[in-house]
């Protein structure tokens, strides 16, 4: 199961990627700017959570999209807490982005019909909950 889904991951992120290139970024980094335009400001921890994304992989992430000018970060009451926000470039790149975002969504779903397209997307998110909010399965 995790080799098929690895499989899967890696090939669909290959199609954003290559989507998304002409604008210089990455489909991770567009999860994040998309996940960030509907959180507003969100604790790093709370983002890693939603993405299930782990905390290296995110510190690193978000380390260049900073330095992008993308994300504003800001330190919260507890000074472990990092929070973070779209900045103006961030919702410029994210706005730039989401019109070939969504003609590769719309490219895969017509590949796929509405149908697999749906019962993917609940069979992915079933997972996910399963196996980041239950810890193993039994």
């Amino acid at each position: 199961m995790c080799a098929s889904f690895r499989r899967a991951s890696r090939a669909l992120t290959q199609l954003y990627d290559e989507t998304l290139r002409p604008l210089g970024l990455r489909a991770t980094q567009f999860t994040i700017l998309q996940a960030l335009s509907r959180a507003g400001e969100i604790s790093q921890g709370e983002l890693g959570r939603a993405l299930a994304i782990d905390s290296t992989t995110l510190t690193r992430t978000l380390r260049i999209m900073v330095r992008e000018g993308w994300i504003a970060d800001r330190r919260g009451n507890d000074r472990r807490e990092r929070l973070l926000r779209l900045a103006q470039d961030g919702r410029h790149q994210f706005n730039r982005a989401l019109p070939l975002w969504e003609k590769a969504q719309v490219q895969l779903r017509h590949q796929l019909g509405d149908k697999r397209w749906h019962d993917l997307l609940k069979l992915t998110n079933e997972a996910t909950n399963l196996t980041t909010k239950q810890g193993d399965l039994p």
